[in-house]
This record gives C-alpha cells, sequence and structure tokens, in this order.
C-alpha cells in the first residue's frame, strides 16, 4: 500500500479517535462524577451515610469494572442499536465506551474525595455551610488537582477502549490496525497507527499533567476555600464594632465615678 492510500485511512482514523474518546469522556464525567461524589457521601462517616445505598452502587460500579472491555462492547450491541439506531461506527462505539468508563471514573473521584483535609469540612459544618456547600465550596476545588488526574487517566484508558471497538466495528485507528495492519499483513500501516496512538496518549499525558501542577500550585497556596476566609473574617468585623458601642456604653459609668473619686480624696 502506497503512501497516497495510507493518508486517508490514517486520517478517517484519527478523526474518528478523537470523536469516540472526546465525547466519551465528556459524558464520563457527567455521569462518573455525581456518581462517584454520591459514592463518597454515602459511606460511612460520610455526610449523607447511607449504608445500603453506597453499598448497592459499590456493587453495581465494581461488577461494571469488572467486565472485560472487550466483552462489554459486544454485550452491549443491543443497547447501542436501541439509542443510538446502529450498532457500528464511532457513535455506536461510545455508548459502550461510556458506559465502561463511568465505573472507572467513579472510583477515582471517590478516592480524590476522600484526600480532601477533613477539617476543612469540619469548618464550614461549625460555620452553618450545608452539604451543597461543602460540596462545591471545599470538596471539587480542593480535590480539583487529584480530579483532572484521574480524568486523564480515564482519557488514556479510553484512547485504549477505541482501539479494541475497532475490532468489532467502532471504527477509528484500531479499525485500521486491524482490517488492514494485520488482516493484510501491511506491517509499514500498522506500525505507523501504533505510533500515533503513542504520539495521542503522550500528548494528553503532558497536558494533564502540566494542568495538574498548575492546579496543586494554587491549591497549595489557598490553604481554606475563599468562602470560608470570608466567613473567618466576618466575626473580626463585628468585633471591631463591638468595642466602640462597649466604650460608649461605659462612658456615662465613667463620668459618674469621677465626682465620687474627687470628693474621697484627701
Amino acid at each position: 500500500m502506497t503512501w497516497n492510500e495510507m493518508q486517508p485511512l490514517l486520517r478517517d482514523g484519527c478523526l474518528d479517535t478523537l470523536f469516540m474518546v472526546w465525547w466519551s469522556a465528556v459524558w464520563t464525567v457527567v455521569g462518573g462524577l455525581p456518581l462517584g461524589i454520591l459514592l463518597y457521601l454515602t459511606d460511612r462517616g460520610g455526610l449523607l451515610q447511607n449504608v445500603v445505598v453506597n453499598k448497592v452502587i459499590g456493587v453495581v460500579v465494581n461488577i461494571a469494572r469488572s467486565v472485560p472491555f472487550i466483552i462489554l462492547i459486544v454485550w452491549l450491541i443491543p443497547f447501542s442499536r436501541m439509542v443510538i439506531g446502529t450498532s457500528i461506527g464511532p457513535s455506536a462505539a461510545v455508548v459502550a465506551l461510556t458506559i465502561g468508563a463511568i465505573p472507572f471514573f467513579a472510583r477515582l473521584v471517590e478516592t480524590s474525595l476522600r484526600e480532601v483535609d477533613g477539617g476543612l469540612i469540619e469548618a464550614v459544618q461549625a460555620m452553618g455551610g450545608g452539604t451543597w456547600t461543602i460540596i462545591f465550596k471545599v470538596l471539587l476545588p480542593q480535590a480539583l488537582a487529584s480530579l483532572v488526574a484521574g480524568l486523564t487517566t480515564t482519557v488514556i484508558a479510553l484512547i485504549g477502549y477505541s482501539a479494541m471497538a475497532g475490532a468489532v466495528g467502532g471504527g477509528g485507528l484500531g479499525a485500521v490496525a486491524i482490517n488492514y495492519g494485520y488482516q493484510r499483513q501491511e506491517h509499514e500501516l500498522m506500525n505507523i497507527t501504533i505510533v500515533l496512538l503513542v504520539i495521542i496518549v503522550t500528548v494528553v499525558q503532558i497536558a494533564g499533567d502540566l494542568t495538574v501542577r498548575r492546579l496543586a500550585r494554587r491549591t497549595g497556596r489557598q490553604s481554606a476555600p475563599v468562602g470560608l476566609w470570608r466567613l473567618r473574617r466576618t466575626p473580626k468585623a463585628a468585633d471591631a464594632t463591638a468595642v466602640p458601642a462597649q466604650r460608649a456604653a461605659d462612658e456615662p459609668q465613667r463620668a459618674a465615678d469621677e465626682p465620687k473619686a474627687a470628693v474621697d480624696a484627701p
């Protein structure tokens, strides 16, 4: 196969792979982030402790994570056909990729939230903060760097999953490698496909690492949430206004005591 014949295959394969990875990553965050937060909140000692709910969700997540993706995507063919209207192509593969990645990312979210300092949560609770305030003002901001690291790992896993999706008509670079590189013994095309996948993974990893470092430095400079600092300043402001008020209240009593002290003086 000549280079001119390879170019359209590689271009379409790259575009299909990026399409599958992008949309499956988006839907994975939409489904996995709330699921991971729920796992954290309903655990023992959590803000919404519910052992039954936590165990049920945990079992479902563990079962979904235990099924190899190549088996999962074949098992989900009828479901993909019902949702998308077809069982082949990148759009159908997105359904299986998302369902396979949501449990994986949910566990990473749960682990990231466990790393948040419990003292911050207790401080916000003591100041009257509710569950939603703790989630959006403490948990997510403080765990953001770890969440991005988990998302980077998930996206790289999705790239590998998308290659496996090519074996069952999902398209992408995996389909190019299997249909042409393996079945037609086009070794040069197979090697180029591997190089392209390595480049995509490397770019995703570098971008994720840079983002994590930047967020980690920002979180390190800000030891407590902005809202928490604002709440901490409020009592100080109240004390500052209370001191002049107390002095004004004591002035009449001090003025009354001064003549008595003058009479008693020898």
